[in-house]
């Protein structure tokens, strides 16, 4: 017990910490939109009975606490879907994987908890994770890992994975994996938000660009059209762009200790909660020793599969690729513990039980 409420004040310290690192970066979204979101902010400002501190109830009322829930909405729905796309995972129903589906109920059930949905990567690598979203959550294995476990070795992975849904930790790291992955540029999210090929993505930009620019009229001296109105627009636009890449980079930076301080510990809890599920840790064990050599030496070139973002959930920190290529920046927010410490840890519980 001592333990599961140590992970549980982890987990929502982090949580908490995460949503004050949100809500600095919707706050600084909104003081460089400010030139464009005033009009929406004095309409609200009109109809509130505040006298002179309607502007700023406005303020939060119209633009800031909407836009946070958005935000943490967004971010987890958006991760989800991006991760489960990167890695070539598909959502399967019971029919089509049927032993899968009543291992997973079975452990559920014997958890207490409501299965998640269960999806299939298509990798050769054999691997599994689990992402988390507001009330639900997806648990991902790989075709490899169906091929490479059955039995025992299977369910006590499986029961790794539910255990990080049970104990929220998979939402939490879901939301700690966005800022990482846009520093990255693991996240194209302006290509994923317009919709149609490149030609309507060009003109919907476009449209875009002629509101802001319209609506820059209410800070600009100069007539709207014309050549000190424009540069004034381009300098301001040039400004908002570039101080926000400068902000993203720095609020990202706590959102990575957050996340590496969370990541071990929840894998060594997760691990734990899964041999006392089975009452099984020796089938852990194996099943650790068996995918880690595995990982070694599965071939693996399928660029779709090197995806950083995905690596420290998976239940191994090699996600669904092996080597280590990569020529370009890149932020590692997980923090995996060794493989020969999780099995040392995994035979104390073995022993003790």
């Amino acid at each position: 017990m001592g333990r599961d409420t140590h992970l549980n004040r982890r987990i929502l310290l982090t949580l908490a910490l995460l949503l004050v690192v949100d809500l600095a970066v919707v706050a600084t979204a909104a003081y460089l939109l400010t030139p464009w979101l005033a009009p929406l902010r004095d309409a609200v400002a009109a109809a509130l009975p505040f006298g002179g501190l309607s502007a700023q109830v406005a303020w939060w009322l119209a633009v800031l606490l909407p836009a946070l829930s958005l935000f943490v909405w967004g971010q987890l729905r958006y991760t989800r879907a991006r991760t489960l796309n990167k890695v070539d995972a598909r959502e399967v129903s019971q029919r089509e994987y049927p032993d899968l589906s009543e291992r997973v109920h079975r452990l559920a059930q014997l958890a207490d908890m409501k299965p998640p949905t269960i999806a299939v990567a298509d990798s050769a690598v054999p691997n599994s994770f689990a992402v988390g979203t507001i009330g639900s959550a997806t648990l991902v294995v790989s075709d490899g890992l169906l091929e490479t476990l059955s039995g025992d070795e299977l369910d006590a992975v499986l029961a790794h994975e539910l255990m990080h849904v049970k104990n929220r930790d998979a939402t939490v790291m879901t939301l700690a994996s966005f800022l990482p992955a846009l520093t990255n540029g693991e996240h194209g999210l302006l290509d994923d938000m317009l919709p149609g090929e490149r030609g309507s993505k060009l003109v919907v930009g476009a449209l875009a660009v002629c509101g802001a620019y319209l609506l820059s009229a209410r800070i600009m001296a100069a007539p709207v059209g014309s050549l000190g109105f424009t540069l004034g627009f381009v300098v301001l636009a040039g400004i908002t762009v570039v101080l926000g890449g400068v902000l993203l980079g720095v609020f990202t930076a706590p959102v990575v200790v957050l996340s590496r301080s969370l990541s071990k510990y929840r894998e060594y809890a997760a691990d734990r909660s899964a041999a006392l599920l089975t009452g099984d840790p020796a089938a852990l064990v194996t099943a650790l020793e068996t995918l880690d050599s595995e990982v070694a030496v599965t071939p693996e070139t399928d660029k779709r599969h090197a995806y950083e973002g995905v690596r420290g959930l998976c239940f191994l920190a090699g996600g669904f690729r092996t080597g280590t290529e990569t020529d370009r920046f890149h932020v590692e927010t997980r923090s995996h513990p060794p493989t020969a410490d999780r099995i040392d840890r995994l035979r104390s519980v073995e022993s003790a039980s």
